[in-house]
């Protein structure tokens, strides 16, 4: 597990730190085709192998939307906030993906913790992290996540 804070004072002394990186997770063709049934997308790219196979990155991809959905179990491994009552997913100020994720990669977030704001009743967090494919070249993804905690 990463860094644990109780409170948010002590989440606020944390802005500005390197939150280090989450354990590898494999993204497997099941992964990819239950996401590709729960959001309707069944674009040959990602669901039929064969035909990727002779696509234009020799493999099925997953979505850049999968991509993205995987970064909260994998931010979950870098802080656990305790002692606030509500943690909220409030959005993304931005999101490029400059490398697929190829069916059976294995991929990992490192994490920073940008900024830490107040607003009305509790703290909102943006954290700047990317998602790597292990032995990428580039990252499949970089982001910028916002989320707030009440107390």
């Amino acid at each position: 597990m990463g860094i644990t804070v109780n409170g948010l004072d002590e989440l606020k002394k944390l802005a500005g730190s390197d939150l280090g990186t989450s354990e590898w997770i494999e993204v497997t063709q099941e992964r990819i085709d239950t996401f590709a049934d729960a959001t309707g997308d069944h674009q040959w790219i990602h669901v039929d192998p064969e035909r990727a196979a002779a696509g234009p990155f020799g493999a099925p991809i997953a979505h850049g939307y999968l991509t993205l959905s995987l970064f909260i179990p994998l931010f979950t491994e870098l802080l656990d906030v305790q002692g606030v009552t509500t943690k909220v997913n409030y959005g993304l100020d931005k999101v490029r993906f400059p490398a697929p994720v190829k069916a059976g990669s294995r991929i990992r977030l490192a994490g920073r913790l940008a900024e830490v704001t107040e607003v009305p009743g509790g703290v909102q967090i943006a954290v700047d992290g990317t998602i790597e494919t292990e032995g990428g070249a580039k990252p499949a993804a970089v982001l910028r996540s916002l989320s707030r905690f009440y107390a």
